[in-house]
């Protein structure tokens, strides 16, 4: 066996997330009232966490993710039942009916996350007969040993209300020395420990997913939420639907019935030269002046992941790299993506050029010296919130085919103006610290643990 995969930032999910139990009304409407279950809050994309100071410690302030009872949220999630339901408000619907399994007609956006077992290092809550979709809802409660967490998304939701909702709360939490408040979620990623973080991937994703998408892809209904958040289905597809004189959906028939989550595959590469000291960083033209990164891009249809290393190589620095090798994925939740991290090999001594889709201003070989002064700064990959939200700002109005500018000037052989970093000054630049996978794969090659050095192509094979 090979060794043990890398694990990320926002990866390692611990939730069993008893996929097949997301057509179970009566679990579903069950496991909300069970005394563990906890709900992670979202408004506008931002998590609601938790701020508290501790007095015993020295004032020692500290940032988690709020877990909120479903006591704490029972006004904020409407009249029961609140999955399954159906035509009028306090209907069960037919379980007979596949566009109503789990499904929420009305009240605010919630979605089945998953359980978090506690006493096994494996899944316990298997697929048998016990765990079964058909199972008496309270056997299966009783079966179940962890907590259940959901997601409840309160975008909507008048702000008083809320409001009222997160006082009460928190002075049940602990008083005055605690607050909730909603924090952008990129900010937020310093205040979450490894199993927060996960959770905070799976949840932010599914609740952006069901908030970005509200008519049916085929023939523009309106779709409603299904199968406890996971699927979206077209409103056409309703025992009451008026559909006389209309075509039928494309959804109606086939495997197309429903609309699932999306994930968006991104690569993102660090490019070696062929002597292994020198590594190839970018600055997108939005980006704070100071921050440079790995190079990255979308996935492309009919393209597999070393092809768009190398396409996406070519139309951002006019480089061509060969000896593609993969290292790890992360989830990354802003807001439905999968960074799929590889080492590329190029030649240093070929012009750069970045007028080709004028993403970047600039593209340039560093030294291992200068990526390792960076890492050893006190500030060199720590991120502020302003650099968060032009980061952010980049990210979600990305236009690569926006005016044409100046290219930048020819890099054959250039060498980069770059000074070492002073531990009392500002460093010389900025890269991503090790929460996102371009940092990880930066630092990683800086302290030689990027696993086997570059090849060298066979003439002809570029």
């Amino acid at each position: 066996m090979g060794p043990e995969p890398y694990v990320n930032f926002f990866s390692g999910n611990p939730l069993n997330r008893l996929a097949w139990l997301r057509t179970s009304q009566p679990f579903l409407n069950a496991i909300v009232h069970a005394p563990a279950t906890r709900w992670l809050v979202f408004r506008d994309g931002q998590p609601l966490l938790k701020s508290s100071t501790s007095a015993a410690h020295a004032g020692t302030f500290k940032q988690t993710l709020a877990r909120l009872t479903t006591r704490d949220v029972r006004s904020l999630l409407g009249p029961e039942p609140f999955f399954a339901q159906g035509r009028r408000e306090g209907d069960i619907a037919d379980p007979d009916v596949k566009a109503l399994e789990g499904s929420r007609l009305r009240g605010t956006p919630i979605v089945f996350l998953g359980l978090h077992e506690t006493e096994t290092t494996f899944a316990a809550a298997l697929p048998s007969s016990d765990f079964s979709a058909k199972a008496d809802p309270q056997t299966v409660i009783d079966n179940i040993k962890g907590t259940p967490y959901f997601s409840l998304d309160v975008s909507d939701v008048d702000q008083a209300e809320v409001d009222q909702v997160l006082h009460a709360s928190a002075s049940a939490e602990g008083g005055q020395g605690t607050q909730l408040v909603f924090t952008e979620p990129r900010a937020a990623m310093g205040s979450l420990d490894a199993f927060e973080a996960a959770i905070f991937a799976e949840a932010r994703a599914i609740v952006d997913w069901n908030a970005r998408n509200k008519f049916c892809p085929s023939c523009g209904s309106s779709v409603h939420s299904s199968w406890a958040g996971w699927k979206l289905t077209c409103s056409t597809l309703l025992p009451w639907a008026e559909n006389a004189g209309k075509k039928p959906c494309a959804t109606a028939t086939g495997l197309n019935n429903f609309s699932h989550p999306r994930t968006d595959p991104v690569v993102i590469m660090a490019v070696v030269n062929q002597t292994g000291d020198k590594i190839l960083l970018g600055r997108n033209r939005k980006w704070p002046k100071s921050f440079w990164s790995c190079l990255s891009g979308f996935n492309e249809p009919g393209e597999s992941f070393e092809d768009a290393v190398k396409r996406e190589m070519w139309e951002e620095a006019g480089v061509k790299v060969w000896d593609v090798r993969y290292h790890s994925s992360q989830p990354w939740p802003f807001p439905a993506n999968l960074m799929c991290g590889f080492y590329a090999t190029a030649d240093s001594n070929e012009p750069l050029r970045t007028d080709l889709d004028n993403e970047l201003d600039e593209a340039r070989w560093f030294t291992r010296e200068e990526l390792l002064a960076v890492l050893g700064h006190t500030s060199g990959t720590i991120i502020s919130r302003q650099e968060h939200k032009e980061l952010a700002a980049a990210a979600e109005n990305s236009n690569p085919n926006g005016k044409p500018e100046a290219a930048t000037a020819d890099a054959r052989g250039a060498k980069s103006s770059v000074a070492p970093a002073l531990s009392d000054s500002a460093p010389p630049f900025k890269i991503p610290p090790r929460t996102a996978i371009g940092g990880v794969i930066l630092s990683e090659w800086a302290y030689g643990r990027a696993g086997p050095q570059p090849v060298t192509p066979k003439l002809g094979s570029l």
